[in-house]
C-alpha cells in the first residue's frame, strides 16, 4: 500500500494501548530510519544483527528496559508480515487475560510464532536468547506454558523480492 512494511507494522503496534513502540534495525538501518522518523517510536540499532534473531531481540529488550523499566509484558513482532495488525496484538493481549499465561503467540502452519507476548517473568529468558532461531524454544518447548492464538494469515512472509512478488500476483489473481 505504498508504505514499507516495517512503517507498518509500526504503525500497527502504535494504533494499540501497547507503548513505547520500539523498532530494532540491522542490515540497511540507515536506509530504513527515514521512513521511520515521523512516527513517536524509539528506534534502536542492533549491529551484531549478523549474529542472528536473538540479539535482535536483546537488542529490543535493552532498550526497552531502559525507556520503560517497569512493563509489564511486551510484545515482539516482525515487520515482513502482511497481515500484521493492530487486530492481532488485541487478540494476543485478550488471550493473555483470559488464559493468565505469561506467554502468548499466534499460531500457524502448525507451530507457534511471531508476534508473541510475553510478560515480565519471561524477560530474563528473552534477554539470554542465543543465535537465529529467535524466541522459537520459548514459543514452541512447552506447549503447557504456551497460550496459542490461531492465526493461519500470519503465515505468510516475505522475506525476499520474490516472495514480495509471489505475493502481490496472489492478491491481484
Amino acid at each position: 500500500n505504498g508504505r514499507a512494511m516495517v512503517v507498518r507494522a509500526a504503525e500497527a503496534a502504535l494504533a494499540t494501548q501497547a507503548a513505547p513502540v520500539v523498532v530494532v534495525l540491522g542490515a540497511n538501518a540507515d536506509k530504513v530510519r527515514p521512513a521511520l522518523a515521523p512516527l513517536p517510536i524509539l528506534i534502536t540499532e542492533n549491529p551484531d544483527w549478523p549474529a542472528g534473531m536473538a540479539s535482535s531481540i536483546r537488542a529490543g529488550m535493552a532498550a526497552l528496559s531502559s525507556a520503560s523499566p517497569l512493563l509489564d509484558a511486551v510484545v515482539m513482532a516482525l515487520c515482513d508480515q502482511p497481515a500484521f495488525s493492530s487486530h492481532v496484538i488485541a487478540r494476543l493481549l485478550s488471550a493473555q487475560r483470559a488464559s493468565g499465561r505469561n506467554i502468548v503467540a499466534a499460531r500457524y502452519a502448525g507451530r507457534n510464532g511471531a508476534p508473541a507476548l510475553f510478560c515480565r517473568s519471561q524477560f530474563g529468558r528473552l534477554a539470554a536468547l542465543e543465535g537465529d532461531r529467535g524466541a522459537r524454544t520459548l514459543l514452541n518447548g512447552d506447549p503447557e506454558s504456551v497460550e496459542s492464538v490461531e492465526l493461519s494469515e500470519l503465515a505468510i512472509d516475505l522475506d525476499s523480492p520474490a516472495d514480495y512478488e509471489t505475493f502481490l500476483k496472489g492478491r491481484v489473481s
